[in-house]
C-alpha cells in the first residue's frame, strides 16, 4: 500500500475546517477557472465566510462527483516562478450536476440566494453574429418548446420527472421561473466569462429566451435581474496526476480535484448587485461604472496574444505558452499585435506598458503548463472578439492591420493543417461551419471559395472583402515553421 492511499481523503471532517457557509451564491460552469477565480475571490472576501457558492456542472457530472464526495473542499496551488504554494478552499458548500436543474431551481428560487455566477465559455449563449439569441439553434428550440410547456397554465406530466432545459440560459430560465413563484425578489446574474460585453451577452441569452417562452416571465425579469458585467483574468492550466501526488506529499491528504493557478489575479465588476454581495473589494476585485475599456485590454493584449501563440505555436512546433514566447519569430508577432491593439485602447486609466510587462513575465512562467491546444479550442468564437476588432479598428485608422492579420491568418493556416492531418477542428460553435468549408475543394480549403467561407464564420463583412482576403491568403500561405 502506497503512501498516498493511506492518508485521508479530503472532507470538512478530515480537514478539520468550519462549518459550510450558507449558500448564497449559485455558480454555472464548475471548473478549474472558476476555483481558482471567483471561488478564491469569495474565500479571500472579509466576510466570505458567509458566502456559500453551490456550484453547478456544465456538460458533465465529473467534477461535481469528485468534489460533493470532498465536500466541496479542494486545493489551490499557486504556481509561481519560485516555488508551489497550497491554500485550502472552503468556500464551495455545495457540487451539483448541472443535469439536476430541481436542485438548481431550489437554490436560485431560495430568498437567501443572492446572485448566479457564470463560466460557461462563449458558446453556450448560443448567440447569433449579432449577439442576439440564436432561436435557430437546435438546442434552443428544444428548450423552448420544454420551457413553454412548463410555464404553460395548462401545462401536466403524468408522472415522472418533468422536462428540464439543457442549455446553460434555458436551465437558467427555468429556476429564475421558479423563483418568480417564491416571490423572492431581485438577483443579480454575473458573467465571468472571457467575451467582450458580457453582462450584454448574459442578457440576450437569457432575457432573449424567456421574451420568446413567456412574455410574462421575460418582463419579470427585465424587472428584477440584474447583469454584471466583469473581465477577470487568472491563468489556470489543467491539473495532471503529478499534482495531485504533490498534493498528497505536501498537504497530508489525498485531494481528487486540486486546481494549479499562477500567483495573479485579476477582477475587475460593473452592475448593480440588488440581493447584495461579498466584500470582493478586500481581496483584490475592483469595481468600476464602465467597463468596456478594461475588457478589451484583458481580451485583445491577454487573451489576443494566447490566440496568437496557439496557432502559430503550434504550427511552429511549440506545446506551450511559455515555449511560444521563448521563440524570437513568435515574441516578435506578439508585441506587433499588442503595438496594433494598444492604439485602439485609452492612454490614460489602464496603465498598459506595466499590464504588457506583467503579461510577458506571465506568459514567461515555464512552471506553468499552459498548453497551446488547450487555447486553440473555439477559436471561431474567439478571434471574432479578440482579432477581428482590432484588424478593423486598425483598417479604419488608415494602417495595416498586419498583427491581427496575422492572428486570423495563424487561424486559417492551422485548421487547413488539422483538416489535412484527417483530425476535426475542436471548435463548439464553428466546427461545422469550418469543415464545409474545408471541403469546398480538394486543395486543403486554400480556394478563394473556401476561405471565404472561413472567414465568414468570423465575421460577414471580411467574408467578402477583396483585398483583405488576397492579403489574408498569402499571409496564410507562409511556411510557419520557417518564418
Amino acid at each position: 500500500m502506497t503512501e498516498t492511499q493511506t492518508i485521508p481523503a479530503l472532507s470538512r471532517s478530515t480537514a478539520n475546517t468550519a462549518p459550510a457557509a450558507p449558500v448564497r451564491i449559485v455558480h454555472l460552469g464548475l471548473g478549474a477557472f472558476h476555483r481558482a477565480h471567483q471561488a478564491w475571490y469569495t474565500q479571500r472576501a472579509s466576510d466570505g465566510g458567509q458566502w456559500g457558492i453551490a456550484a453547478f456542472t456544465g456538460r458533465r457530472p465529473d467534477a461535481a462527483l469528485a468534489l460533493a464526495a470532498q465536500d466541496g473542499l479542494y486545493t489551490l496551488i499557486e504556481r509561481g516562478a519560485e516555488g508551489d504554494s497550497f491554500e485550502l478552499m472552503t468556500s464551495i458548500v455545495e457540487a451539483h450536476d448541472g443535469a439536476d436543474v430541481a436542485t438548481l431551481e431550489r437554490l436560485v428560487a431560495a430568498s437567501t440566494t443572492a446572485m448566479v455566477t457564470l463560466t460557461i465559455t462563449e458558446a453556450a449563449y448560443n448567440l447569433a453574429a449579432d449577439g442576439a439569441l440564436d432561436i435557430s439553434n437546435p438546442a434552443v428550440r428544444a428548450d423552448i418548446d420544454v420551457l413553454r410547456s412548463l410555464t404553460s397554465k395548462d401545462a401536466g406530466h403524468d408522472g415522472g420527472n418533468p422536462p428540464a432545459a439543457v442549455t446553460a440560459a434555458g436551465r437558467l430560465v427555468q429556476a429564475l421561473a421558479a423563483r418568480r413563484t417564491a416571490g423572492a425578489g431581485p438577483i443579480a446574474v454575473v458573467s465571468c466569462d472571457n467575451l467582450a460585453n458580457n453582462a450584454i451577452a448574459a442578457k440576450a441569452a437569457i432575457g432573449g429566451l424567456a421574451d420568446v417562452v413567456d412574455p410574462s416571465l421575460g418582463a419579470w425579469i427585465e424587472a428584477n435581474v440584474s447583469y454584471v458585467g466583469t473581465s477577470i483574468d487568472r491563468i489556470t492550466p489543467r491539473t495532471t496526476d503529478a499534482e495531485i501526488e504533490l498534493v498528497a506529499a505536501e498537504c497530508g491528504y489525498s485531494d481528487s480535484s486540486p486546481v494549479v493557478t499562477e500567483p495573479f489575479s485579476d477582477w475587475v465588476l460593473s452592475g448593480e448587485f440588488p440581493a447584495g454581495r461579498p466584500d470582493w473589494a478586500s481581496a483584490g476585485a475592483v469595481f468600476v461604472d464602465e467597463i468596456e475599456h478594461f475588457e478589451n485590454r484583458k481580451l485583445w493584449l491577454l487573451n489576443g496574444a494566447h490566440s496568437l501563440m496557439a496557432y502559430a505555436g503550434q504550427l511552429r512546433g511549440h506545446q506551450t505558452v511559455a515555449q511560444a514566447l521563448a521563440d524570437p519569430v513568435c515574441a516578435a508577432w506578439v508585441e506587433g499585435f499588442w503595438n496594433e491593439a494598444e492604439s485602439n485602447l485609452p492612454a490614460d486609466g489602464l496603465n498598459i506598458p506595466a499590464y504588457r510587462a506583467a503579461l510577458l513575465e506571465r506568459f514567461g512562467n515555464a512552471r506553468i503548463a499552459h498548453h497551446l491546444a488547450q487555447i486553440a479550442q473555439d477559436g471561431s468564437n474567439k478571434l471574432r472578439m479578440r482579432a477581428v476588432p482590432v484588424y478593423k479598428a486598425e483598417k479604419a485608422a488608415g494602417r495595416s492591420g498586419d498583427g491581427a492579420l496575422r492572428m486570423i491568418a495563424a487561424w486559417v493556416a492551422f485548421v487547413r493543417s488539422t483538416h489535412a492531418g484527417g483530425n476535426t477542428v475542436v471548435d463548439a460553435a464553428g466546427s461545422d461551419g469550418i469543415a464545409e468549408a474545408l471541403s469546398l475543394d480538394a486543395s486543403g480549403g486554400r480556394s478563394d471559395a473556401a476561405l471565404a467561407a472561413l472567414v465568414a464564420i468570423l465575421d460577414e463583412g471580411l467574408s467578402s472583402d477583396a483585398a483583405f482576403l488576397a492579403d489574408l491568403q498569402a499571409a496564410a500561405g507562409i511556411d510557419w515553421a520557417a518564418a
